[in-house]
């Protein structure tokens, strides 16, 4: 290809015909001057039919287009002028760069049909999956095969102002994702999402296609976010087809909060926040497990407040509550550091001890014992509170954490029987103790009531000796062990509840017993222990009136018996159903007086009839100087008759007991010298031979005369 003389092509080679792009060349009219073969080729026509002739001529679908519009802009302003055009009769779109020269312009371009659709189609998926990014409500990026964040979204920027707000640089678009996220992040977390990033861009692709065991990644982690924590799950997924990766960092806050407060509820006691059973049982086999001490032990205490149930039932529950929480306070206050305070349940707490031997954990429970010296307050109101502690310590050896608690709560069961309020340090024998009041428990919610006696001691009028009435005493008939005394399990009974049908059940024996001895000439007052917890369980009126009912013994035939105790644990309720009772003739007495309580005024205000003088109050006379051994007895005696109350001596065993109490005037006694407790059945030959010697028991008894049972 050639020029013409007027600057026209002419047929000589072509000197742009190894230009890869399509040349041409317009004069300052606009017509054809030049032309490649290239250009030839995409513009499908030869320069033949072109040179010489006006472009827009030639070409009319460009007359009054975006490419007439650049081209007369270059010849204007002689500024270079490159774009894409795209021609539609070809439908196809080219590059085209304009250059103004002194003869006219000279254009280059090239089809970019391909290239540019391709493009197009990536724009429109970028932005598609750019509204599907600004769609999702947690922080999402896009990130590159080079680890850039191509895209994201408005949640990723707003998390991005928090840290602006720390004084950090959040990672934008264009910056790379792993440096953005060490923002806040533990460095473990950071290095495991490192290197899943890293495998999710790395991995080899099978047709296009990441392998699926690797094309995700889910990881949870936490970041400090201002001054507060947030958890996030991120999830990671690679692009199908390509090297870029999807992130996703859901806000977890709420939920892994709540797990946590299901956690710590779980582990945590309600009330007091202290740690419960399941979590004390858990420290305890750590510290079982943990060697490190110089001691090896560990040292348990478990503390049971003596009295607390009077607290609830008297004053309230909301008083209960809040003594519970101070006794806490107080406990957590007094421990060493790295002990740990716990609550049981109820009203027992455990402390556990590390690095603790014998004299340390003792001492450690003795000061404890002086936090309740001080009464608490709780909704203005002073309440004094007691302890009973037991004390184990682990041996070398030993990891078992439930053997350990069992051998502290049994030390703590011996302290209560003690006198409560007492500190007591594990021994071998409390185990086997521990295991009895198991026994004890199971039997007497399953068969044990059927294989109860009663035995029965007389009661003797100290004027006349005749026997006036018998008090009921209940035994086990065990079928290994043998005849139990009561004080072999009724403890166990008053703490599990077994004692309420326990005493329904004697209520009704003792008054059917009774009422047949009435039958066969012998009326004997019979006289019932019962125990505080049928107070509580206000049951107590209900079960005697059934059980003088049932049996048509008279109800001033039956006497209940209390202890103080058993009154001072709540005086009110004791006060409404004693009195139930006293209206419809049944006799009240107070049982072992002079043993612990009393609030005299508060004892004689009750409805009782008689009043039982316990042993130790003889015992105590009897060991007094001469000329005075009878004076605190004649006090007592003289107070019930000023009162009208009877009075009833208890624990008469020999002939001077007789004589003390017959000198300050008793009313009554009972006791191994006038006769031991026996079987049902031999009751009515023994009281038949008093009658017979004279009726006169007391005599009797000085005289040494053996009426014998049966």
């Amino acid at each position: 290809m050639r020029e013409h003389d007027d600057g026209s092509q002419a047929g000589a080679s072509d000197p742009l015909a190894g230009v890869p792009d399509a040349v041409y060349r317009l004069d300052a009219h606009g017509r054809f001057r030049y032309l490649n073969s290239a250009a030839e080729a995409l513009m499908e026509r030869t320069a033949d039919e072109l040179i010489g002739q006006h472009a827009l001529n030639c070409f009319p679908d460009a007359r009054g287009s975006f490419i007439e519009e650049q081209f007369r802009g270059a010849f204007t302003d002689g500024l270079a002028r490159q774009f894409t055009y795209f021609y539609a009769p070809q439908k196809r779109w080219y590059e085209i760069r304009a250059f103004r020269d002194q003869d006219g312009l000279a254009v280059f371009f090239r089809d970019v049909d391909d290239h540019f659709r391709s493009d197009q189609q990536r724009d429109a998926e970028v932005r598609e999956l750019t509204d599907v990014l600004e769609a999702l409500p947690s922080a999402t990026v896009l990130v590159d095969g080079d680890g850039r964040i191509i895209n994201a979204n408005r949640a990723w920027e707003v998390n991005g102002e928090v840290f602006r707000s720390d004084g950090h640089k959040p990672g934008g678009v264009g910056d790379n994702y792993l440096d953005a996220m060490r923002i806040g992040l533990d460095p473990a977390d950071h290095a495991v999402i490192d290197a899943a990033m890293r495998r999710l861009v790395q991995e080899p692709t099978e047709g296009g296609v990441a392998y699926p065991a690797t094309a995700t990644f889910d990881h949870d982690y936490s970041c400090r976010m201002g001054e507060e924590t947030a958890w996030f799950r991120l999830q990671a997924s690679r692009v199908i087809g390509a090297s870029r990766v999807v992130v996703t960092h859901t806000d977890i806050t709420a939920r892994v909060r709540s797990e946590q407060a299901l956690a710590w509820q779980a582990a945590h006691d309600d009330l007091t926040g202290l740690p419960n059973r399941s979590s004390l049982l858990r420290s305890i086999r750590d510290a079982l497990t943990d060697r490190s001490s110089d001691t090896g032990a560990t040292g348990l205490l478990v503390l049971d407040l003596d009295g607390f149930k009077t607290v609830n039932d008297s004053l309230g529950h909301e008083v209960g509550d809040a003594l519970l929480c101070q006794v806490a306070a107080r406990l957590a206050e007094q421990v060493r550091p790295g002990d740990v305070v716990g609550r049981l349940g109820g009203d027992q707490f455990v402390v556990l001890a590390r690095g603790c031997d014998s004299s340390e954990a003792a001492a450690l429970a003795f000061r404890l014992q002086t936090t309740f010296a001080l009464p608490f307050v709780a909704s203005g109101i002073t309440v004094p509170v007691s302890a009973s502690i037991g004390v184990a310590v682990s041996r070398p050896d030993s990891d078992d954490a439930h053997q350990l608690l069992s051998d502290a709560d049994a030390a703590m069961y011996a302290a209560k029987g003690s006198g409560r309020d007492r500190v007591h340090l594990f021994s071998p024998g409390l185990r086997e103790a521990a295991r009895w009041r198991l026994e004890v428990a199971t039997r007497l919610r399953e068969d044990a009531i059927d294989q109860l006696v009663v035995h029965y001691q007389p009661v003797v009028r100290l004027d006349t000796g005749e026997v006036e009435g018998v008090e009921a005493l209940v035994r086990w008939q065990h079928p290994e062990r043998g005849l139990l005394p009561p004080d072999s399990f009724l403890s166990v009974a008053e703490e599990t509840g077994q004692v309420i049908p326990i005493t329904r059940w004697l209520l009704r024996e003792t008054t059917r017993r009774a009422a047949e001895w009435a039958a066969e000439g012998l009326p004997l007052r019979m006289s019932v222990n019962v125990s505080a917890r049928h107070f509580s369980a206000e049951t107590l009126v209900r079960d005697v009136r059934v059980a003088l009912r049932e049996s048509g013994l008279p109800a001033d035939q039956l006497v209940l018996e209390l202890t103080e105790t058993t009154v001072a644990e709540d005086p009110t309720r004791a006060e409404d159903q004693l009195t139930v009772l006293r209206s419809f003739g049944v006799r009240v007495a107070i049982d072992d007086f002079g043993t612990g309580w009393s609030s005299l005024a508060q004892l004689f205000a009750l409805p009782i009839g008689t009043l039982k003088i316990d042993r130790s109050l003889l015992n105590a006379a009897e060991r007094a100087a001469a000329g005075e051994s009878g004076a605190v007895l004649a006090a007592i005696v003289g107070l019930t008759r000023t009162l009208g109350i009877r009075s009833v001596a208890e624990g008469v065993e020999t002939p001077e007991h007789l004589r003390m109490v017959r000198d300050a005037g008793c009313d009554l006694a009972q006791g191994w010298l006038l006769g031991q407790a026996m079987p049902a059945d031999a009751v009515p030959g023994f009281v038949r031979r008093v009658q017979a010697a004279g009726g006169d028991l007391c005599a009797l008894a000085v005289a040494g005369a053996a009426i014998h049972a049966g």
